[in-house]
């Protein structure tokens, strides 16, 4: 039995994994989705980047989970990255999903060198939040009416400061147990440094046909690739 700790990327909550969930339940596992500070039913909190690696560092111990499979999406591979190697021996997996992955003293803006200036001008526009997408910014993503509708009718504003807050990690992340999802949709390789992390004994790439957020777009294949990379470290 894994548990499966679910963080959705920039704008999003654990709401955003309802249609994942009962697959991964189904198998027999525990699902916590969470919802970082400054997001969804959380956005009055105040938030930068370490205080969302203490959100998922504070629900593994609170909660008291082994085997965890630690699971980030987009943006939230950042976090995610950074609490994977702080909860030690209680990880079994992590999972990047479309996901950005931390380096030591870099920010999730330092990956963006052509869109950096747009994304801290939109923060600085709307008092310290990055606005959510609109319907023409998610075109050819894969999405149904329907889902794109519920993602953006729940997407909240993402507190800046998480965004330009830089990682901090003690080691490489090529040292965790990693699979890396690639959402062909959204682009066909991963970023040369995904790909550098690939190369190595420790990582593992899967792709799926679909844009960059798979949690609404196809939930249930997104659940069939979550326990196969479970599956992966069980079986080393």
């Amino acid at each position: 039995m894994r548990q499966f700790v679910l963080v959705a990327g920039a704008w999003l909550g654990s709401w955003a994994w309802r249609d994942v969930e009962p697959g991964l339940r189904a198998a027999g596992h525990g699902v916590h989705p969470l919802t970082l500070s400054g997001l969804a039913d959380k956005r009055e909190a105040p938030a930068g980047q370490q205080t969302h690696v203490r959100d998922i560092v504070d629900a593994v111990e609170r909660l008291d989970l082994r085997d965890v499979v630690l699971v980030g999406h987009s943006y939230a591979g950042i976090p995610v990255g950074q609490a994977a190697e702080r909860i030690g021996d209680r990880l079994a997996r992590v999972v990047f999903v479309d996901a950005d992955v931390p380096a030591d003293g870099e920010s999730f803006v330092s990956g963006w060198p052509d869109g950096r200036a747009g994304v801290e001008a939109a923060i600085a526009a709307n008092g310290g939040f990055w606005p959510p997408p609109a319907a023409a910014d998610c075109a050819d993503q894969g999405f149904t009416d329907e889902q794109l509708a519920r993602f953006l009718d729940g997407s909240t504003p993402h507190p800046g400061a998480t965004l330009t807050g830089p990682a901090v990690l003690a080691r490489s992340p090529g040292l965790l147990p990693a699979t890396y999802v690639t959402c062909l949709l959204d682009r066909p390789e991963p970023s040369p440094e995904v790909a550098e992390l690939l190369a190595g004994e420790r990582w593992r790439l899967v792709t799926m046909d679909t844009g960059h957020w798979p949690m609404f777009s196809q939930p249930a294949e997104l659940a069939r690739v979550l326990l196969d990379a479970a599956g992966t470290d069980a079986r080393r």
